[in-house]
């Protein structure tokens, strides 16, 4: 591409960085999880939420199990303000949940910020101001020290409206665009609002370290969290939080390299929302945790109810590959993934059912509301025999032999290659009737009475009334070895078509006394096999059915 060279590298690296984070092989328990849906996502929103929306939201962040929930910037607007002083008047915030407000580092806005809290029982007040050598150059056009200076003038000024509003109040502050800031000064600017703040034990400060726009590989993020780790004054009693944008794709891997590097609390948005390609998203975050056998703490098992209402109040939609939300995340098309994963569930459950590992899916969707037999096995052109037969015996109850299951994929791959569209399971259920069960032309029997011969339980003599093409027919023919084999003899006798049996397989459709019994039966003509199924309440039914269909595919095909 042309014009790459009026680009440079904007972040500052740590030198001689001593990486202990690299050690660590993964984030061994969760954060603390601070949403910022309702501040960072809402103002990125096309249409931002009305109150009654960010009500609705609010209660859902709560469900799901956030314990601090950034409500707003209560001096930027109305709407903002009201919002706030709507959770506090209407006793709207749970004991155990903390909300959190943001204010820049100017004396009406905070006033104004505290004015919001009153009465609330426990909050946190974000302060902020921008630090990279960016701001202060072009926007702000100021020295470090006048940087230093702003940050302190709030900080001060905090301090003094907490010991005069009635409340608990927690404070946090942000070195906004702290990748693009020397570490030295992001430490030193940090340290000058600490020392003011003098945390304890029992009132720990947080000190956010945003990426609030990306411009390194993750590693580079990882190594400024631990810089900061080593040289913030109180450490004992910091909350080191980590808020990574997506600008370069890398919010996660960035959040949890810096999670590893001595991060304690991670500030994000459902799904990713936020301002220009989002914030880090919080449902990826909290999953990938779970998959490696952590617990989150937060309940993400109900992913179709998050999903709807997040889309419906922010007027946003979840991409359908978005991990573990997305509606085609756990969807397999391929033959050869399909396959794998039927034999996967199929080894789960009969040896190892308390674990999960089954191929092409890290996860067991079940966990987060969805449902294999819609979600996970989906019918197009690209599918297989094992994705279409594991289909049709998860929800259909019909366990087809192998060589059929082959041969039912091509035709359904057909069918769905010609009409270019995915089929539904009900559509595939159809074709399957349609093509092989109980098929009753041209040849459709009546009545067939049995008779055991010569004490042997095997010889068997059947009688049988049928119709060709609607004319009837009464025929007799003995067989060897049992019933199928009487009435097979019979219809070679009739037709002609000198066939042999080759596969003969049955099986119950479900576990009760009142069910239907699914025979299978294939024959083979000169080098050709037709495949027939009789669905019967008798087994022995099911069994001539799946005969008769056989031969009457083959009839059909030779017309």
């Amino acid at each position: 591409m042309k014009n790459y060279q009026k680009y440079t590298r904007q972040y500052f690296p740590v030198k001689d960085a001593p990486m202990r984070w690299t050690k660590k092989e993964y984030i061994e328990k969760a954060p603390a999880w601070c949403s910022v849906d309702l501040r960072d996502g809402n103002q990125a929103l096309i249409i931002p939420m009305s109150l009654e929306e960010k009500l609705e939201f609010f209660k859902l962040l709560v469900k799901i199990g956030f314990k601090e929930i950034e409500v707003g910037f209560p001096a930027a607007s109305e709407t903002e303000y009201e919002f706030c002083r709507a959770l506090i008047e209407q006793n709207l915030i749970p004991d155990d949940v903390t909300i959190q407000v943001l204010t820049q580092s100017r004396e009406h806005i905070i006033a104004k910020t505290f004015e919001a809290l009153k009465g609330c029982k426990h909050a946190i007040v974000h302060l902020y101001n921008s630090t990279s050598v960016a701001q202060r150059e072009q926007v702000f056009r100021k020295s470090k020290q006048e940087i230093i200076d702003i940050a302190v003038f709030g900080a001060k000024l905090c301090k003094e409206y907490r010991e005069k509003t009635p409340g608990n109040f927690q404070f946090e502050y942000s070195p906004e665009s702290f990748t693009g800031t020397e570490p030295e000064f992001a430490a030193e600017i940090c340290n000058a609002v600490i020392d003011i703040w003098q945390p304890s034990e029992n009132d720990k400060v947080i000190i956010n370290l945003p990426v609030t726009v990306s411009h390194s590989m993750p590693h580079i993020y990882a190594n400024q969290v631990e810089y900061m780790n080593d040289h913030l004054n109180s450490r004992e009693n910091l909350i080191i939080s980590l808020h990574p944008h997506n600008d370069r794709g890398c919010a996660v891997a960035d959040t949890e390299l810096g999670l590893l590097a001595g991060g304690d609390r991670v500030e994000g948005t459902l799904f990713g929302n936020g301002e220009r390609t989002g914030n880090v998203d919080i449902v990826t975050l909290g999953m990938n945790m779970f998959s490696q056998g952590v617990d989150p703490e937060l309940d993400f098992s109900n992913m179709p109810e998050l999903t709807e209402l997040y889309e419906r109040v922010t007027r946003m939609q979840v991409y359908d590959r978005q991990p573990y939300s997305g509606k085609l995340v756990f969807a397999a098309f391929s033959g050869s993934h399909q396959d794998a994963i039927a034999k996967g569930m199929k080894f789960r459950e009969e040896n190892d059912p308390n674990h999960w590992n089954v191929p092409y899916l890290p996860i067991d969707p079940t966990d987060v509301g969805r449902v294999y037999e819609a979600d996970v096995i989906r019918i197009n052109s690209q599918s297989g025999k094992g994705g279409i037969g594991y289909l049709l015996e998860t929800q259909y109850g019909l366990d087809l032999p192998k060589a059929m299951r082959e041969e039912f994929g091509y035709i359904v791959k057909g069918i769905s290659d010609h009409a270019h569209k995915e089929l539904l399971p009900d559509e595939v259920h159809e074709i399957f009737l349609n093509t092989y069960v109980n098929i009753r032309k041209p040849l459709e029997y009546q009545e067939i009475h049995y008779v055991q011969k010569n004490n042997d339980q095997t010889f068997i003599q059947a009688s049988l009334s049928l119709t060709k093409n609607g004319e009837a027919y009464t025929l007799k023919s003995d067989g060897a070895s049992g019933r199928l084999d009487a009435v097979s003899n019979a219809l070679k006798a009739f037709t002609g078509v000198k066939f042999t049996v080759q596969t003969y397989n049955e099986h119950a459709l479900t576990a009760t006394s009142e069910s239907e019994a699914a025979a299978y039966v294939s024959i083979k003509v000169e080098d050709n096999i037709f495949w027939g199924v009789g669905i019967k309440k008798d087994i022995s039914e099911a069994s001539v059915a799946a005969l008769f269909s056989a031969l009457n595919r083959y009839l059909s095909d030779k017309k």
